[in-house]
């Protein structure tokens, strides 16, 4: 079978991807990092940055599926990356002139984060297009490849120019990779199929209530809608506290949050390459039940670096290896069976369903983690996030998502309904 590395449309995506990937990386460092160090925010302060690039999920994540459905998905996928790179080069612009503040980060990361959003949503419902079904967990495992191999030179990356050269002019060459981004996806003059006659014959809300029905009536598509929640609930919690932890109690700098971010990059990358192979010899159920597992047991590595402080290093180290690797198995087997099982004419709205609510509680979990952390302390928070995290396991054990082998073909959206 001829591998999607001959597909010129496909390479052209691919390339658009890594590049926005890697920048988007120093991003994820930049900006919390100006929170934590160079404006001293608060524990509440930085829950609520983490929350604000989630947030818009809440307002506009099902209208954003309507959105997606209704049109052509590569001109949205080209708006939203201008778009965030337009809006990224604020903050060095803010810096510049003296007004950079932490309500400026957290109205940035919201107004990113919509766009973000959008664009997600048009990339799962793209791809199957782009690649045909023969080649979707290739094109699903070739893109997080690179997002983990992204991952793990981005933080490093970012942790030495913001020492080097500062956190807005990092967030800076962020904004440049989106814009080239977008360039490159308008080359690669994929044809997507023609939308339905009718299809947006519907009000809007009739498309909505179509989106939800598909997700809430298949008991495949539930489950995992209910275990991506979960996870992103705590999480979140885990990770508006994250950095705290490893600048405050565990006294790590910006090259050193940095280098252990990065670990998690080659954990990912490790994740990526496995994904593939793994379902094809397990079957997905019982590989993206492992992995949630795997995921909520390493997790507990990190506050037990609070206790053994001559470790910690290591244990951190070990704890964001394995997670990623883990989470990055979850989500090539969960999001490939999400893709195979939806028609073409839904994948816009089934997707924006699952991350309108696995996605919503991103900025719940994340204010919950800043407010926990300043009432219990840094370390239990991290216990109670991971404990948590636990729980999504009961989504997958209790529903057929455990007895799916090979990849679903579309019907399975409607014959696995409850």
């Amino acid at each position: 079978m001829t591998t999607l590395w001959h597909d010129r449309a496909f390479l052209r995506y691919w390339t658009a991807s890594a590049i926005s990937d890697v920048g988007s990386q120093v991003t994820a460092l930049a900006l919390p990092l100006i929170g934590a160090l160079t404006l001293n925010a608060t524990a509440w302060q930085m829950g609520a940055l983490t929350a604000a690039s989630t947030a818009p999920i809440l307002v506009l994540g099902l209208f954003a599926g309507v959105i997606v459905d209704r049109l052509r998905r590569r001109p949205v996928l080209i708006a939203a990356d201008i778009g965030r790179a337009v809006l990224l080069a604020v903050i060095p612009l803010a810096a510049w002139l003296g007004m950079l503040s932490i309500e400026l980060l957290i109205a940035v990361a919201f107004l990113t984060g919509a766009l973000s959003m959008l664009f997600d949503i048009a990339h799962l419902a793209f791809l199957p297009a782009l690649v045909g079904r023969a080649h979707l967990v290739e094109g699903n495992s070739k893109l997080e490849v690179t997002a983990a191999g992204a991952q793990v030179i981005g933080p490093g990356l970012g942790g030495a120019l913001i020492g080097a050269i500062g956190a807005p002019v990092a967030v800076l060459l962020d904004a440049a990779s989106f814009a080239v981004s977008g360039w490159l996806i308008k080359q690669t003059g994929a044809v997507e199929p023609p939308r339905e006659a009718g299809e947006s014959a519907a009000g809007v809300w009739a498309d909505v209530r179509e989106g939800l029905s598909s997700v809430l009536t298949s008991r495949v598509l539930r489950a995992l809608m209910g275990c991506s929640a979960t996870i992103n609930f705590f999480m979140r919690m885990f990770m508006a506290i994250y950095i705290l932890f490893m600048t405050r109690d565990l006294g790590l700098g910006p090259v050193g949050v940095g280098l252990v971010l990065a670990t998690g990059g080659v954990g990912s990358l490790a994740g990526a390459l496995v994904g593939a192979p793994a379902t094809r010899r397990f079957g997905f159920g019982p590989v993206i039940i492992a992995s949630i597992a795997a995921f909520g047991v390493l997790g507990l590595f990190v506050p037990l670096a609070g206790v053994f402080p001559r470790a910690a290093l290591v244990l951190v180290v070990i704890a964001e290896f394995g997670q990623w690797m883990a989470i990055l198995v979850y989500y090539v087997g969960a999001i490939t069976v999400r893709q195979a099982m939806t028609p073409d004419r839904l994948q816009g709205r089934v997707n924006a369903t699952i991350r309108f609510a696995a996605g919503g509680v991103m900025p719940v979990g994340a204010l919950v983690g800043g407010l926990l952390g300043g009432l219990i302390g840094l370390p239990l928070t991290l216990v109670v996030a991971e404990v948590g995290a636990l729980l999504a396991l009961l989504w997958l054990v209790f529903s057929p998502v455990r007895g799916i082998r090979a990849l679903p073909e579309p019907g399975m959206l409607a014959t696995v309904t409850a």
